[in-house]
């Protein structure tokens, strides 16, 4: 029994010392226990929008269909705030702004004939998430977050053939890698946004030209969604 101690003893060290041949210099080994750390973010962006079609026939037998046949990149830049909460998890908020547009093309189903309009929309995003880590490997450490939002457009556009609520709530998941540089923590992450609310605005008023309604008349919803790519700076 006491060689067999001994033995798994030796082996042990053995392990041990082999670990610390691979394992390398931390760089800033305290910056996850910061109580409040601070950021700044910057990234790239698509939105998207899922339309379901309302069947409007109008006066002239016409019946439109609509989708968004290319995505458009957009710009994102945020402050980042942080709260430690134990070894693993932090509770984040990002505010955002979100500056991009959206493509909508209209076909009607008979004739073939196209219309397309562009959707300016520049958001400022209020999201909380929880970022939930894993062990941190030398000077990476992998993540996941969940959490949700809530968005404010800034100025919507009137007189097209869609107008957007300018408020909207969904939920955001998302993952990403810590890299402790020198100097700073470098954070790349892609993140899913799903709307969980209607934002289709349905009474236009505002519309001036006819012609538009028959666009506008055929939608009967829209939920927003959208992927974004960013890279944190802590």
């Amino acid at each position: 029994m006491i060689k067999k101690v001994i033995y798994l003893l030796l082996l042990l060290l053995a392990s041990g010392n082999t670990y610390g041949q691979h394992h390398k210099l931390q760089h800033r080994p305290y910056a996850d226990q910061r109580q409040f750390p601070l950021g700044f973010t910057l990234g790239l962006h698509t939105q998207d929008l899922l339309l379901t079609q309302s069947g409007f026939i109008n006066e002239n037998g016409e019946a439109w269909f609509s989708e968004i046949p290319i995505y458009s990149p957009g710009f994102t830049v945020g402050i980042i705030g942080d709260i430690y909460l134990n070894r693993f998890m932090n509770l984040r908020a990002i505010p955002s702004l979100y500056l991009g547009e959206k493509k909508i093309v209209f076909k009607e189903q008979s004739s073939g004939e196209e219309y397309s309009t562009h959707i300016r929309n520049n958001y400022i995003s209020l999201p909380l998430h929880l970022k939930i880590s894993a062990d941190r490997i030398n000077n990476f450490r992998p993540y996941l977050l969940i959490g949700g939002y809530g968005s404010l457009e800034l100025a919507s556009t009137k007189n097209q053939a869609v107008l957007l609520k300018p408020y909207d709530t969904g939920i955001e998941l998302g993952a990403g890698c810590d890299f402790y540089l020198p100097l700073f923590k470098l954070s790349p992450e892609l993140k899913l946004s799903f709307g969980l609310k209607d934002i289709l605005e349905k009474e236009r008023s505002d519309l001036k030209e006819d012609d538009l309604r028959k666009y506008a008349n055929s939608l009967s919803k829209a939920v927003q969604r959208m992927i974004t790519l960013s890279f944190h700076f802590e």
